[in-house]
Formats: structure tokens, sequence, C-alpha cells
């Protein structure tokens, strides 16, 4: 691999567009097309700043090598791998908060069916509680129970990541 496909790889494999990569050295997209293409090689300033984005020796850029493309791309994998496996932490963090949040809400319907099953066989409840009142505290309290419950997972996967 020369100079050319592996400012294009690295580029690539940090998913990069030419655009972006120009932007962060300060030179026209037209210039990275032409290093990328072989019809131009970047200066010596630019060399060393592409092989500190890329956290690669100057000296890897500048010498041939077919090993190269294989470390670049199990990079890129490995990267592609550490974000899904990101992603489905999150998922299941999602699920487990979501099943949480069904069992609160489970948990304040039965009671409400309970309390309507009591005020009906004792009228002290219904004088406590009338019409909707008690239905209507429960789900705020269930609210705020799932609420809690969110901040606390929120909370526990900063801390793990």
């Amino acid at each position: 691999m020369n100079t050319p496909e592996k400012i294009q790889e690295l580029r690539k494999a940090q998913g990069m567009t030419q655009e972006q990569l120009a932007e962060q050295l300060n030179v026209s997209r037209q210039s990275v097309s032409k290093w990328e293409s072989g019809q131009a090689m970047p200066e010596a300033d630019k060399l060393m700043a592409l092989s500190d984005l890329f956290h690669v020796t100057v000296d890897y850029l500048l010498r041939p090598s077919d090993i190269d493309a294989l470390s670049i791309k199990a990079d890129a994998l490995e990267r592609q791998q550490q974000e899904l496996k990101r992603a489905f932490r999150k998922r299941k963090r999602t699920q487990r908060f979501l099943a949480c949040c069904a069992g609160i809400y489970l948990v304040a319907f039965a009671v409400m069916m309970l309390e309507r099953q009591l005020s009906m066989e004792a009228d002290f409840l219904w004088a406590l509680f009338p019409g909707l009142t008690f239905p209507i505290i429960a789900g705020v309290v269930a609210t705020a129970v799932a609420i809690f419950v969110w901040l606390k997972q929120a909370r526990a996967a900063e801390d793990t990541e």
C-alpha cells in the first residue's frame, strides 16, 4: 500500500469525508483529493499533521507496506464492534426501563382496583378519595417512581461508560 492509499484508508477508517479532513488540516478538499489520487504529495508539515491526526508515524505514511491495510481495517472493525456494543447496551437499558415502568404502572393499577373495591365496602375511603382523586394520585406517584428509576439508571449508565 502506498501513501495515497494509506491516506484514503486512514480517512475512511475514521469515518471522515475529504472535506472534513481538509478542514482539519486547513487545506482545500481538492488538495486531499490530489493526495489520495497520487497527483500530489502532502508537504512535510501536512504529513506531520496527518500522522498526529491518524495516530501513525510519518514513516508509516511514506513507506509502502501490505500489512498496514490489514491493521487499518482491523482498527475500523474494532471501532464498529465497540459502537455495536454501546448500541446493544443502550437498547438493553431501554428495555429494562420499559419493563420496570410497565411493572410500576401495573402495581399502581392494582392498587387503584383494590382501593375501588375497598371503597365500595367501606364508605370512609370514598370520603377520603372521592371520584377520580385516588387514580390521579396513583398515576402521579407511579410516574414519579418511573422518573426516579430512569434517573437512577441514567446515572448508573454514565458511571459505567
